[in-house]
């Protein structure tokens, strides 16, 4: 057991620089390329951390504190997210509850730091920001709520629980909140089709115009904090599937590499279709809670 919960932490603090690292390896197989080592990112963040801070005169002491707010929410979120053989570093009944507000308070000071530099753009990206996550978070809880009615374990635990509670309307059950998970990563992870992370247009950013004034260490934690938040979100989908640690890197690779293709093969959405698409994120959500209802009331419960 402690082998394991020792392992959760090496995941937590060094599998998100390699997920990122074989995003940008498959893009550049994609674009015909060599492309970085699966490392790179590793690299990058320790050149950041020895690099120097810029901070304007116009922010007040939100802006320096907030990327570390913001990673600190992350990592504890990942203390409680059940990784190797279905454990996690910290579980309890409703774990999945603080999980959820753990993250709300880091997405908050992500917000606040970007509006605190008085900059337009800025704040453009923090409301839009905002927008989305008030359509990811009930999806959350949603299918949340459905694995812990047919599992009837009130912690992360259920995840893991649903291949052995179920049987066929399960495994429905199973791939459409998977599904609805990996809506989930492109949408928190400011990834390809909601927003461009190599895009430098203002305009149309969310997640990288809140960060045009954050360098050095800061720019470094918020880079880490986005792979860890992709990371978080892949273990829930590799825990529905199986307990195996061989099993849990393969689908965080291919998870990895999916998102990959998507950047190379799909533009960023116009903004005015971005809602729609997380919209279909709320709307899969609501299907997985017909057939949880179906499940436990309905006839096809006995399957």
């Amino acid at each position: 057991m402690m082998a394991s919960l020792i392992l959760n932490i090496v995941v937590i603090l060094f599998l998100p620089f390699i997920f990122i690292g074989v995003i940008n390896k498959t893009k550049a197989f994609w674009a015909g390329r060599k492309g970085a080592s699966i490392i790179q990112p590793l690299y990058d963040f320790v050149r950041l951390v020895k690099k120097g801070q810029v901070i304007s005169k116009t922010t007040s002491f939100i802006f320096p504190i907030a990327p570390t707010i913001t990673l600190a929410s992350l990592l504890f979120a990942g203390l409680l997210t059940p990784i190797v053989h279905h454990r996690a570093v910290f579980g309890f009944e409703g774990d999945f509850i603080l999980f959820a507000y753990i993250l709300a308070l880091g997405k908050f000071f992500s917000i606040v730091g970007a509006m605190d530099t008085g900059s337009s753009f800025e704040g453009m990206g923090a409301s839009r920001e905002a927008g989305f996550s008030t359509l990811v978070e009930p999806a959350f809880f949603i299918i949340m709520a459905s694995l812990v009615a047919i599992t009837g374990n009130y912690s992360f635990e259920s995840v893991s629980l649903m291949l052995h509670k179920t049987a066929d309307l399960g495994y429905l059950i199973i791939v459409l909140s998977g599904i609805t998970i990996f809506i989930m990563i492109l949408v928190e992870g400011c990834r390809v089709p909601v927003d461009d992370p190599n895009t430098h247009l203002e305009l149309t950013m969310i997640h990288e115009v809140m960060v045009l004034d954050n360098s050095g260490i800061d720019l470094a934690f918020i880079s880490y904090g986005a792979g860890l938040r992709m990371v978080i979100l892949s273990s829930l989908i590799a825990n529905m599937i199986s307990s195996s640690v061989f099993v849990y890197v393969v689908v965080l690779f291919i998870l990895a590499t999916l998102i990959g293709t998507i950047e190379s093969s799909f533009a960023r959405l116009r903004m005015t279709h971005v809602f729609e698409f997380v919209f279909v994120l709320c709307s899969i959500s609501l299907i997985v809670l017909s057939l949880t209802m179906l499940f436990l009331y309905g006839d096809m419960g006995s399957l």
